[in-house]
Parts: C-alpha cells; structure tokens; sequence
C-alpha cells in the first residue's frame, strides 16, 4: 500500500460535512442513548423535573461528544499488505500478512482492521487491535483459498475507529489493493522420451557451431574471464584489439503446447469441468518441457501465442524458465473461452516451419475441424493430442469409460495422420495418459522401423 496516502486519508477531512460524518458514525448504541437523552429532556420539561434533565442531558450530550473527539482524533497510520506467495495454484492456500504502523506521535485507540476480499476468496477477515503506541506496529494475517482460477484483488484496507464507549465508529480506507493470481492446477509429469522423432527433439539438445572454419570465423571483442587460449589473433591483428572466438552456441529443442478454447467444444463449467482439465493439461506440460530445458511457446485456437518474445514467439535461451512459467501461467489463469469456432488459425502460425515437439488439448472436433487438426502434424517434429470428448465427460463417472462414437473417429483420424492420440476419460490423471502417450508413440516407432526393413 501507499503509505503516504493511507496517512492522508487520516488526515485530510474537510469541514463541510464535518458534522454529518460524526453524526453517520454513530452505532446503535450511541444513537439509543441519543434517542433516550432528547426523550428524558422532553419528558422533565413537561413534569418540571430538573434531576431527569440533567440524566437526559447526559445520555444526549455522551454520544456526540465522543463522535466529535473521535473525529477530530488525528491519527497518522500507515498499511502495507504482503502476499505468500503472489501465485498459487487452485485448490492451495496463500497466507496476506497485514502490517499497521502507526506514524503520528499520539497513540491510537482501539482499531479495527478490515481487507476486503472477493467472495470466491473466503469470508472477509476482520481483527481487532489494541492500542498501538507511538512509532509502533502491529502485524496480523489471514489464508485465502479459492479452486478457481483467476485474479482476484485484495483490498482496500479500511481501518474502523471506535471510542472507548462503543457509541461512534469511523471507517477510514486506504487508497491501493494488491492482486493475488490462482492459478491452474499442475501436475507433477514422469520424465518419458516420448521416442521415435526423426526431425530431433528430447533429451540431447543439439548443437550448431558459430564457426565453419579458421577462415570465416566469427570472432567478438575480448571480455574479461575469457579463456586466452581462444584469442584469435588474425582478426586481433586486424581489427587492432583482443577479439576470441565464438563458442559453440546450442540449439534448444521447441515445443508448442496447443490449448484448444472454442467455447463450442466444451460442455460444462467449474473445476471438474473438461476444459478446466485442458487448462490444466496444458500448464503441467509447459512447466515439465521447461523443467527439461525446451524452447516452449502457448498456442491458443485463436493464433494467439505466449510468450511473445522473439520472432517466434519461443521463451528462447535468453529468457529464464522461471520467468516464462510465470508468464504463461498467468496467461492460464485468465484464459476463457474463445469465440471462434475453427482451428484454422492455429494452423497458419503451425505451418510457417518445423515446431518441434507438438503437445495439443482439443475438444470436441467435428470432421472438417478433425482435418485441419490433422494437417497440423506435418509441420511438426512430434505430435500428441489429448481429445476431450464432450459427450463423455457429461455422462457420470462410471459411464464415461470410453469415447462416444463419433469420439472414436476423430481418433481415429488423427493417428492416420501420425498423431498419438488419446482419449482422455472423465477425471483422469494427466500423468497415466502423459505415460499412455509414450508407450503408445514407442509403439508406433518400432512399427515404423520394421515396416522400413522388410
């Protein structure tokens, strides 16, 4: 939070509506004791009673006196509000540590702290704090939890002032609130090979030189650490300072997570939804291929890629695992449905080139989205789809153990096209059909081989 704004929402009170602030302050027990004051004072006006006068003048007078003084009351506090961590899964908890410091150099009364908090988050916290000296501070917390994904913000803070008889309470808030993401759940992925690509991807990184010989060398200005013995000295000579060779540079292998979002191919909502499955699909694989040093972009049905750093749209050398997970998982965590109904824009960003690895997470495909799907395995490496077949995932639990006919073709017609495709059963977990994938593409590869030696 802005400190220095939280002190002046303290402060900065105008006199205008001084009065009618005070007067709006006043609980339910101060204005009893308003309406019970101005009662006893007409009531000893006309029986002539002085004594129940000066009770009604009391019980009148209470109330206001403590709604003024509680408003002129100039406390200069200051708030700030600590997310651990600032991203979390569904389902897990995340813990906002509230700090009060009270900056002015009169203690505070009795305070009581409030953060506002989206309904999905939980119940609103609220706690009450004791007197705060002068120069001191007070530190409280509070969990949050939602199985939805999303971004949620927290705030503004509001701190209620009360007086000592509980008659006046006066809500101060402050200015910023902070965002906590949820994000799709991820599931831990065996590290399978998924074997049997011929245009080079998996676990040996290649490699290409920056040389192709002593004469056409690429040499780059000396920097300090480097090895002496790569000094080249003919471009030293020529261009009259320390110039080294260039290592070899390596060639990260690619894969494009595809993560179909046609709302026409997905029945259903909530966290047991198929396309939360797919959302989740897709964030486990992004994070595993970039646990095993993979060059890896998010491709929506839309043509939409992230990250957007390069040319390509790769999270390439230059950017750290980390960051690009981070920045694709809060791309996850909003990501809706999208209004196309076609994969054909996904399909022109595919066949610009060789994508490497491709890992796709479809809908429903009736037969002409099936055939674009299909094209789609020419232009890359590898290809393993998850198919989410709609009509499966609405029947119950125990029904749903197999694709529905229609299911079963598009299947089929994608493992024509050299897919491995799988059908992914209502609830199940991504790491049997992650293993499933690989014995099934291990599969293919030995058929293909045996094929090619008769």
């Amino acid at each position: 939070m802005d400190t220095g704004g939280a002190g002046r929402s303290q402060d900065d009170r105008g006199e205008g509506g001084g009065i009618r602030t005070a007067l709006a302050g006043l609980t339910t027990r101060g204005r009893s004791f308003l309406a019970a004051g101005i009662a006893a004072a007409i009531c000893a006006y006309v029986l002539g009673q002085s004594d129940l006068l000066r009770v009604g003048l009391l019980l009148g007078v209470l109330p206001l006196l403590c709604a003024t003084v509680l408003y002129r009351t100039r406390y200069r506090v200051a708030g700030s509000r600590r997310l651990s961590p600032g991203r979390v899964p569904a389902g897990s908890e995340a813990r906002v540590h509230l700090r009060i410091d009270n900056v002015s150099r009169l203690p505070t009364g009795l305070l009581m702290l409030q953060d506002r908090v989206p309904y999905v988050l939980g119940p609103r916290p609220r706690f009450v704090l004791d007197r705060v000296e002068p120069g001191g501070r007070r530190e409280v917390s509070y969990r949050v939890r939602s199985d939805l994904r999303g971004r949620y913000p927290l705030g503004p803070l509001q701190l209620r002032l009360t007086d000592p008889f509980g008659l006046c309470e006066l809500t101060r808030s402050f200015s910023t609130y902070d965002t906590l993401t949820v994000i799709p759940r991820v599931e831990a992925l065996p590290p399978v090979r998924l074997s049997g690509e011929a245009k080079g991807y998996g676990e040996g990184l290649q490699r290409s030189l920056a040389l192709a010989g002593d004469d056409d060398v690429i040499p780059r200005g000396y920097r300090y650490g480097d090895d002496l013995r790569r000094v080249h000295w003919r471009s030293t000579a020529r261009y009259g300072e320390l110039m080294v060779r260039r290592e070899e540079q390596p060639q990260r292998a690619r894969c494009t997570v595809l993560l179909d979002t046609r709302g026409g191919a997905f029945e259903g909502a909530g966290p047991d939804s198929a396309f939360e499955w797919a959302v989740s699909g897709a964030a486990s694989v992004l994070v595993h291929m970039l646990e095993r040093g993979f060059s890896v972009r998010l491709l929506t049905d839309t043509g939409n890629s992230v990250p957007g750093e390069g040319a390509d749209g790769f999270a390439g050398a230059s950017q750290g695992a980390a960051d690009a997970a981070g920045l694709m998982m809060d791309t996850l965590a909003v990501i809706d449905h999208s209004e196309g109904t076609g994969l054909s824009r996904a399909y022109d960003v595919l066949r610009g080139g060789n994508e490497g690895l491709l890992v796709a997470f479809f809908g429903d495909l009736d037969e002409e989205q099936a055939a674009v799907a299909a094209k789609m395995r020419q232009r890359s490496g590898g290809a393993v789809a998850f198919v989410l077949d709609s009509a499966a995932w609405a029947r119950e639990p125990a029904d749903a153990t197999g694709p529905s006919d229609r299911g079963a073709e598009r299947l089929r017609m994608l493992r024509d096209a050299g897919w491995t495709a799988v059908n992914v059963p209502r609830g199940a977990p991504l790491e049997e059909l992650w293993r499933l994938a690989d014995h099934e593409r291990a599969g293919l590869a030995t058929a293909g081989g045996g094929e090619g030696t008769r």
